[in-house]
């Protein structure tokens, strides 16, 4: 069925909406690393606890992302979106206003919200930029970068400004008023009801869905392993912790451009395959420059490993390219982010365990280099033009 033509004041106005959205994806998560230890000192967390609220997002992306095609066929995913800012908006206050058990709740809840978010935004760029998947995903995939690495850097300051680690965290929730008031207008259902039936089970059976689910989980292995451990690999090379940390915002800030362009790209090229193994061997190289040498040019290794981290909106952009409906897009993202978060959930539990097990970082690169490998050949069977099953509505 085809969309009714929206005004071009909808288009702009559902456009800011994305980008201001977009701006919350990850902030909510790298504003608590970076305090995670003041909060840990304040609360008298347990070494389980604080353990529990750092893997929770990603866990939570993982477990929640399964159940959005359900929202979508609810409420539509304009109205679900809304929906999950809301929760996000809700988490971000409840996790400061008491103590551990309040913060692990409010962490849920905001995770919960911005795993929806994560399936949804896809589907309502599908539906109200058809002709313009690319330049919109690019968009919304930088500043959903950029919105990560202020995250990380800017949570301490206002903290200090504002009194502590619980006024640096709760001051992120005046963006997340800010995205559910632009958002509110638009929230209202304009999916299809025929086009909201597809099911992740569908999906399931579609070959392509499963090379692209694949696809999305080495990507986010790595990436959170990278976020995870790089500070620790170039400190154990003699860096400050300064120093190390500000390697990895290298790493983070040289994605931002990467980020924008490459859906744009992809959207434009008839398959994808040499995109993403282009990117996915800035990465290796990047990889393996820090096993020979990490301290010769290693702000080139950290530039590398964050180009490299590009593979992320390419996979972004295939769900769209990928799926032939609105439907479609959605069940693909939910399968795509539920089964890739879930997976790397475990990818930094297992480069410590390697790290530890092996008393250096030898082999935990090494297994990363190995995962670059295998992304590699996902990239190509990600990156053939075709579709992920005829079952879609058209």
């Amino acid at each position: 069925m085809r969309l009714p033509r929206r005004p071009p004041a909808r288009g702009l106005a559902v456009l800011a909406g994305v980008v201001l959205i977009a701006a919350n994806l990850r902030v909510a998560v790298t504003s608590l690393g970076a305090v995670l230890d003041q909060v840990r000192d304040d609360l008298g967390m347990s070494t389980v606890t604080v353990s529990t609220a750092a893997t929770l997002p990603v866990l939570c992306f993982g477990v929640v992302a399964a159940a959005t095609p359900w929202v979508v066929r609810r409420v539509g995913a304009p109205a679900g979106l809304g929906i999950a800012i809301a929760a996000l908006l809700v988490g971000l206050l409840v996790r400061v206003s008491g103590g551990e058990g309040t913060l692990l709740v409010g962490t849920f809840l905001a995770c919960a919200g911005i795993a929806t978010a994560n399936v949804l935004v896809p589907v309502v760029v599908k539906a109200e930029f058809p002709h313009r998947v690319g330049e919109v995903t690019g968009a919304y995939s930088a500043v959903l970068s950029l919105g990560a690495a202020v995250g990380a850097v800017a949570t301490v300051p206002v903290g200090t400004i504002t009194g502590g680690w619980r006024g640096g965290l709760a001051a992120w929730s005046v963006l997340a008023a800010a995205a559910l008031l632009a958002w509110l207008p638009l929230a209202r259902r304009r999916t299809a009801p025929a086009e909201a039936a597809m099911s992740v089970r569908v999906l399931m059976r579609s070959p392509v869905a499963w090379v692209v689910t694949l696809l999305f989980a080495t990507q986010s292995l790595l990436a959170f392993a990278v976020m995870a451990w790089l500070p620790t690999v170039y400190h154990d090379a003699g860096f400050s912790f300064s120093e190390a940390g500000a390697l990895l915002s290298v790493s983070v800030l040289a994605g931002v451009p990467v980020y924008f362009v490459v859906p744009v790209l992809a959207s434009r090229l008839r398959t994808q395959g040499c995109l993403g193994a282009g990117l996915t061997a800035c990465q290796l190289v990047g990889l393996t420059g820090l096993l020979a040498s990490p301290a010769t040019v290693p702000w080139l290794w950290a530039l590398l490993i964050g180009v490299g981290g590009g593979v992320f909106p390419l996979t972004l952009a295939l769900f769209s390219l990928r799926t032939r409906s609105t439907a479609g897009t959605a069940a693909l993202s939910a399968l795509a982010q539920s089964g890739g978060y879930l997976v790397a959930a475990g990818g930094p539990f297992l480069v410590g365990v390697l790290r530890d097990a092996t008393g250096s970082w030898s082999v935990p690169i090494l297994f990363m280099i190995v995962i670059c490998l295998l992304q590699v050949g996902l990239s190509f069977a990600a990156g053939k033009r075709r579709f992920t099953t005829t079952a879609e509505p058209p």
